[in-house]
Order: structure tokens, then C-alpha cells, then sequence
């Protein structure tokens, strides 16, 4: 091969490389420019979607849970029949005291319903509505000081919001309920959730702020849903946003306990107070023991719940009262009162809270392992 040849071939050669290099250059310009607007594009679109994210990201309090969707409702349903009570005893001679509590509204005409120990010794009281009205004109209807119960009545009120009452017997253990109440009487409406934790529950409540008066309270419900200070009287409500009972204590040692007295213990009076007849409390006149297992082995009882009549010294069955009448003996266990189990559906008491004076009632009874119906026509109540 001469020389003219071989520098041809180089040259060619030579040629294939540059345009080789060529087409890699640009190439890799294309994809560096490629990648340069793709990175670019990524970033505009992340910048973009993050601008959106902070602007119309919806509103997690919006989103919410069914349970809680109920417990908003409920809440709002129940809270305009719900009042702070603001009492005053003394005057500024004598360095007036102030105390607080809660109270439920169970009449458009300013009805309120509360505990005794709220308003009890007070010399004044003020009522401030849920949209914020104050009431001055305020008078005690009656008490109950056996159940922790009192009336008051807001004059001349009119279209009041109130609560609808439900039934405490058919309460079941695990149930949710709500508790709202002018919690340690600054906070008005606050709000408390949990459960009924137990029935029937006997406590030694003290009724005034120095422990010196203690209350003896009977077949209360017992809920985890925080009571606290100035909650007394308040409504605790079920999921179906019916009042079931009337928050009247708390523990002051013990955490997640509070007590509520059922509302069905009050729903006779209430009927009289309604009525315009004043406080008439219903009773059959008979002192008695709840049947627990360590009663029902003491007295050797053929029953596993119910009230025993006797338990006590001297008279349990008092003489020409309603019991008496009836026919009822010492001895004798009460198990039902017209169609609710004794114990089961609450205490004697409470069962017979639910009727007024006056009205006739069928009591179940078992006697020498007998069981017995007898009618009994309720009596009232006189301190």
C-alpha cells in the first residue's frame, strides 16, 4: 500500500471519530437540557403543589369521626338547656360568700332542676343562660335534701330550651355518656366524656366546702367522665342527648370517678313541681336494706337482689303508712315495683321517685319463699 493510500485511510478514520464525538456532544447537551427542564418542571410542580397544600388543605376539624360527629350533636342539642347557678349567703356586712353549680332547664317557663347541696343556705341566687342572659329573679321551688335534689324557678321566663329526660333504669354498665356542667365555676359548658362505670353505688357526700356536713346518698351512678367542682347539678346525658342523671359528686382522692344521681329519682317531683303543686315526694314508709350478697347470706334470703324490710332497730314497717296498709311485713323482700326489678332497675327508692303522691303502684314481694302482689297506694313525703 503506497503512502498517498494509507493517509486516505487515516483520514478517513479520523473523520467517523470526529463526527462520533460529535453526535455524543450533542447528545449529551440534549440530555443535560433534557434533564435540566425536567428537573425543573419537578421542582415547579412540587413548589406548586406545596403553594396548594398550604391553601386548600381542608380542615381536619371538619373531618371528623362519626362518634365524634354524635357527641357534637348531642353537645349542641343539650347545652342550651344547661345554666350556671351563682349563689350568694350573706352580705357585705358579713363577707358574703359566692358559690357556683349547675343547673338543667326542664320547662320553657324556667323551671331548673339542681342539686340541694348547690343551692342550700344560699340568701340569692343567679341564673346565666347558655347564651349568656343573667337571671336575678330567681326563687327555690323546694328541696329534696334526702336525694340532693332542689327546684328553682326563673320568674316570668318564657320559650326556655329544655332538656329532654330519659330513663335511668334501662342504663347499662360500659354505656358512653356525656357530662357538661360550669366546671369549677369558671368554665360554663364544659364538656366531659366516658362511660357508666357502675349502679346502684352508695357514697357520704360532703355537702359544703369545709367537710363539716356530710350527705348519705344511695343508688348513684358512677361514670368516668370528669365531675368536677361547680359541675354539681349538671346534666349527664346518653348518646341519644336524654338526661339520665344529675352530677352531684366527685372523689376528691381517687381519679376518674364521679357520681350521678339517677334521674328517674327525680322524675316524680318534677311531675309535682310542674304541676305547680311544689315539691311532693312519693314514699311507701318502709325502712329496708339493698340486697347484696352479704345480705342475702345473713338473712338467708332466697333472692339475689331486691329490698330487704328490716336491717334496722326498732319499727321497719311504719304504723298506718302506705306499706302498712297494703300489708306489707318486716321480713318481706321487695323485688319489683309494677313492672322494674328492684336493684336491677334501680334502688327501692328511686323506683318509687318515679310516681307521685297519690297514685297506686303494684308491688312484687316474696315471703316465706312466696311470691306476693299486693296494690299500694304512695303516701307523701314529710320531713
Amino acid at each position: 500500500m503506497d503512502n498517498n493510500t494509507t493517509a486516505a485511510s487515516r483520514a478517513k478514520r479520523n473523520n467517523k471519530k470526529i463526527v462520533f464525538w460529535t453526535i455524543g456532544a450533542v447528545l449529551a447537551a440534549i440530555l443535560i437540557i433534557s434533564n435540566g427542564v425536567f428537573a425543573g418542571w419537578v421542582v415547579y410542580k412540587l413548589n406548586n403543589r406545596q403553594n396548594v397544600s398550604q391553601t386548600n388543605v381542608p380542615d381536619g376539624n371538619l373531618r371528623l369521626t362519626d362518634e365524634e360527629i354524635d357527641t357534637s350533636k348531642i353537645v349542641a342539642k343539650v347545652s342550651p338547656s344547661v345554666v350556671s347557678i351563682i349563689t350568694t349567703q350573706g352580705s357585705y356586712l358579713t363577707r358574703a360568700q359566692q358559690g357556683a353549680g349547675t343547673g338543667i332547664i326542664i320547662s320553657p317557663d324556667g323551671y331548673i332542676l339542681t342539686n340541694n347541696h348547690v343551692v342550700n343556705g344560699a340568701d340569692s341566687v343567679r341564673i346565666i343562660t347558655n347564651d349568656g342572659n343573667q337571671h336575678t329573679d330567681v326563687s327555690i321551688v323546694g328541696r329534696d335534701p334526702l336525694n340532693d335534689i332542689a327546684f328553682l324557678k326563673i320568674k316570668d321566663a318564657k320559650n326556655l330550651p329544655a332538656a329532654e329526660l330519659g330513663n335511668s333504669s334501662t342504663v347499662k354498665v360500659g354505656q358512653k355518656v356525656i357530662a357538661i356542667g360550669n366546671s369549677l365555676g369558671r368554665y360554663q359548658n364544659s364538656v366531659t366524656s366516658g362511660i357508666i362505670s357502675g349502679k346502684g353505688r352508695p357514697i357520704s357526700a360532703s355537702s359544703d366546702d369545709r367537710k363539716t356536713k356530710v350527705e348519705e346518698l344511695t343508688d348513684l351512678l358512677q361514670t368516668d367522665a370528669a365531675v368536677n367542682l361547680g359541675n354539681s347539678g349538671g346534666p349527664l346525658i346518653n348518646l341519644s342527648g336524654q338526661v339520665i342523671g344529675i352530677n352531684t359528686a366527685t372523689v376528691s382522692d381517687a381519679q376518674s370517678m364521679g357520681f350521678a344521681i339517677p334521674i328517674n329519682a327525680a322524675k316524680g317531683m318534677s311531675k309535682s313541681v310542674l304541676q305547680g303543686k311544689g315539691v311532693q315526694k312519693a314514699y311507701i314508709g318502709v325502712r329496708y336494706v339493698a340486697v347484696t350478697p352479704e345480705v342475702r347470706a345473713e338473712y338467708n334470703l332466697p333472692v339475689k337482689s331486691g329490698a330487704y324490710i328490716g336491717g334496722h332497730s326498732g319499727g321497719v314497717v311504719e304504723t298506718g303508712g302506705p306499706a302498712d296498709a297494703a300489708g306489707i311485713k318486716e321480713g318481706d323482700v321487695i323485688t319489683k315495683i309494677n313492672n322494674k326489678n328492684v336493684g336491677e332497675d334501680g334502688g327501692l327508692s328511686t323506683l318509687v321517685s318515679e310516681y307521685l303522691p297519690g297514685e297506686k303502684i303494684e308491688v312484687t314481694l316474696v315471703r316465706a319463699g312466696k311470691n306476693i302482689t299486693v296494690d299500694l297506694t304512695l303516701a307523701a313525703y314529710k320531713s
